[in-house]
């Protein structure tokens, strides 16, 4: 109870603080509301036909109601206004204000928590539900005033005039308040249940409707209908989840929405408010009519308030998870002891090991390296290796599990994190272009006061010049076609181009490469490796390359085999050992000694 409430208190909290007029003038106008339905149909309705009934002036009924009128009329404008006017502007502004801190979040959290399943499927379902319970919040506040004020009205009414009458609906709230909470109990469940097959129908959807993978999809019908068999497979076991809850939902829905109401307060209750006023003569025919229709009322709002208990439940799962999420503390954490030097630096792993998980070991062991100011390193070495790997723990993007990475001797762990990393340039081979401008594609920055002229030099060292010259609107050409018609879609080469141009424009002392050919031509390549001698004069230069071609311009090569270097030298030493690195480059000097 106490975790369920602190967690519906803190996502108020959140709504709170991003729009604090909405969220008092929210819930006033649910009060307000519910006040005028009380005068209205109860207290108003009640005094009106008593004064017909005992003969009291006309002038009297009069008055009132022409006073409640204006009050009524009040309250409307009110009403358009919290709803018809602040709402637009609030409610975006709350979600904007919630999805933004995730997406904060996401980016300050270290790497190693998407390796984790159970993290990814936790950190899908909080941003997915996010705007939902921010609805589901404000919907419960309106259920709690509406029913709290209906139970405060309508139960001063019923004790004044006959206290029995609050027995029959005390038994309908307690039923309704017991089923309600077993059924988002039960909600909750099924749908943590199903979110890891959900997730999975996500993927499918994806691949059936991006661009991405349409060539792959029409080329090899096979691997389309094996996914499609995946979708069958993975629908049914969403249907099966469904399927064995159906009878428990149909239960507990039967009690909630018919047993605990019709049958309670509508036969049992009106039998015995006919052999009250008929047979007893203890309450009036205006009390009969203006209490059945009070105790209807009164039954749906307590309905309501029953349902505030299970929707906090709810509400505080998902927000528990939310709440989670936002409270990981990165294990990478920053320092401002020393600050980052300026240009290339010497950079030392000294014993490094490294594993993404207990139960998958080690992928680097006893790695010994040194990258000396503006030298040019390569590290080569067949798929799993641990290059990737190892460029991550340069990057810190991970920590070494045991040994140590040092910047001109000082371990990088006492640099400020953020600082260090925007000394490094790097490309990745699953590089990414973003739906956005040629222009902000380079910098990914924001681009006022941007130097145009050191954007166009990183685009011609980059070679992406040529293909710039076609664009219709230059730097300025909107990339992708996801959310401008007339986006340009690069070719697999020229959007690599472009993330190279990404690492001529930053100012960093070191550059990563991860294949940076990889897309390019042999021609491309040449002009590659050129501009990077040229351009990387004054920088350490790290690549990683499976096309040994671009290793012939590198002061030393590391040549890693399951997480270990076995030969490190230069390009003539190395083929002088006879070596594996040797053997990689018998099989492909055909393609390129000319």
């Amino acid at each position: 109870m106490k975790k369920m409430i602190v967690n519906n208190i803190w996502l108020l909290k959140l709504c709170f603080k991003a729009s604090p007029l909405y969220v008092i003038l929210y819930t006033v106008e649910a009060v307000r509301n519910e006040i005028v339905v009380f005068l209205e149909f109860t207290f108003g309705l009640n005094f009106v036909l008593e004064c017909a009934e005992f003969g009291k002036p006309f002038k009297t009924a009069a008055v009132f109601l022409l006073s409640l009128l204006a009050f009524v009329m009040l309250g409307l404008l009110f009403n358009s206004y919290v709803f018809q006017k602040l709402q637009q502007k609030a409610m975006p502004e709350i979600n904007r204000a919630i999805k933004e801190m995730m997406f904060v979040k996401a980016k300050e959290i270290d790497l190693e928590c998407y390796d984790n399943p159970e993290f990814y499927n936790d950190y899908v379902l909080s941003v997915s539900e996010a705007e939902k319970q921010t609805e589901r919040i404000f919907a419960l506040i309106s259920s709690f005033c509406t029913g709290f004020t209906s139970i405060v009205l309508s139960g001063a009414f019923f004790i004044d005039s006959d206290p029995v009458s609050f027995i029959f609906i005390a038994m309908s709230f307690i039923v309704s308040l017991w089923s309600g909470k077993a059924l988002n109990k039960l909600n909750f469940r099924i749908r943590n249940e199903k979110n890891p097959f959900e997730r999975k129908l996500g993927y499918v959807n994806r691949v059936f409707c991006l661009n991405d993978y349409a060539k792959e999809i029409r080329l090899n019908t096979e691997a389309a209908d094996v996914i499609l068999k995946d979708f069958e497979e993975t629908n049914e076991k969403v249907i099966e989840i469904d399927r064995k809850n159906a009878g428990k939902r149909f239960g507990l829905h039967l009690v909630k929405n018919y047993i605990s109401s019709s049958f309670i307060i509508d036969v049992i209750y009106m039998i015995y408010l006919v052999y009250s006023a008929a047979v007893l003569h203890r309450i009036s025919y205006s009390n009969v009519a203006v209490m059945r229709g009070t105790a209807n009322r009164m039954k749906n709002r307590m309905r309501l308030f029953s349902d505030v208990y299970p929707k906090m439940q709810e509400i505080g799962l998902y927000a528990e998870k939310m709440k989670k999420f936002l409270d990981i503390k990165p294990k990478i954490i920053s320092c401002e002891n020393k600050p980052v030097p300026d240009g290339a630096a010497e950079i030392e792993l000294r014993n490094v090991s490294f594993g993404y998980g207990e139960k998958e070991g080690y992928i680097l062991h006893n790695v010994n390296m040194k990258i000396n100011p503006c030298s040019k390193i390569a590290i080569v070495g067949y798929n799993g290796a641990g290059k990737t790997t190892l460029i991550k723990l340069i990057m810190r993007l991970y920590d070494p599990d045991e040994g140590e990475i040092l910047l001109d001797g000082v371990n990088i762990k006492e640099y400020n994190v953020e600082e260090y990393r925007q000394k490094i340039g790097t490309v990745f081979q699953d590089f990414k272009i973003f739906a956005a401008t040629v222009r902000e594609n380079v910098l990914l920055d924001f681009t006022d006061n941007c130097d145009e002229k050191k954007i166009n030099a990183a685009i011609r060292k980059s070679g992406f010049e040529e293909r710039l010259e076609t664009l219709p609107d230059g730097l300025d050409t909107n990339l992708t076609a996801e959310f401008e018609e007339k986006g340009v879609n690069l070719s697999g080469g020229e959007g690599q181009k472009l993330a190279i141009a990404r690492v001529f424009y930053k100012d960093a002392g070191l550059m990563i490469l991860d294949e940076p050919s990889s897309a390019l031509d042999p021609i491309a390549e040449y002009h590659l490796n050129q501009s990077m001698l040229t351009a990387a004069e004054n920088k350490s230069v790290v690549f990683i390359s499976h096309r040994l071609s671009t290793t012939r311009i590198a002061d030393r090569i590391y040549m890693l085999e399951k997480g270990r270097i076995i030969e490190e030298g230069s390009h003539e030493e190395l083929l002088g050992y006879g070596g594996k690195y040797s053997e990689m480059w018998r099989v492909q000097s055909g393609q390129y000694i000319v």
